[in-house]
């Protein structure tokens, strides 16, 4: 009885700890500016991935095209079939009665992606403690890259960039 007393006792009130994202503390503003610098050095060496094309049971067709970077997807830009050119983030794009060829979207997405630009802006993300820089084009928003709370590392998007293996492989 003094055994089970004693374990009670030293049971923890409520539910056990998990762990969750530490406390950010103060925000140092100077970061911003090192994770603009950090994407612009990156844009040179970003890629096109192979554009995800989905066509619908009424014949619409949806187009996002993966941004890469050293064989991770950042994000995914979305194409506007109908325009040839991208869609602002934030706005995908459904069109109907359409046939997208994969080779056409890269030739239009390669030399639209050699146009971008990093956005002197940046956006903090506090449940994710990451800085969010802004690619344009054409005065469009078109991606946003991640990057880490420090600005030292540029954060893949792990499940775009395995649904992209998936669809590859």
């Amino acid at each position: 009885m003094l055994k089970l007393l004693l374990v009670i006792m030293s049971l923890p009130e409520g539910p056990p700890p998990i762990r969750g994202v530490p406390p950010s503390g103060p925000l140092d503003f100077s970061l911003a500016e090192k994770a603009i610098e950090l994407v612009r050095n990156a844009l040179p060496f970003l890629n096109i991935g192979p554009p995800l094309v989905d066509y619908g049971p009424r014949g619409e067709v949806h187009v996002d095209v993966p941004l890469i970077y050293q064989g991770f997807a950042l994000d995914r830009i979305h194409y506007d079939p109908q325009l040839r050119a991208p869609s602002p983030k934030g706005r995908p794009v459904r069109v109907w009665g359409v046939r997208v060829r994969e080779e056409d979207v890269v030739k239009v997405m390669e030399n639209i992606i050699k146009e971008a630009i990093v956005v002197e802006a940046v956006e903090y993300r506090d449940p994710e403690l990451a800085w969010i820089v802004p690619l344009s084009w054409k005065k469009l928003i078109i991606a946003h890259i991640k990057v880490s709370n420090n600005a030292d590392e540029i954060i893949p998007d792990y499940g775009l960039t395995e649904e992209i293996r998936r669809r590859t492989l």
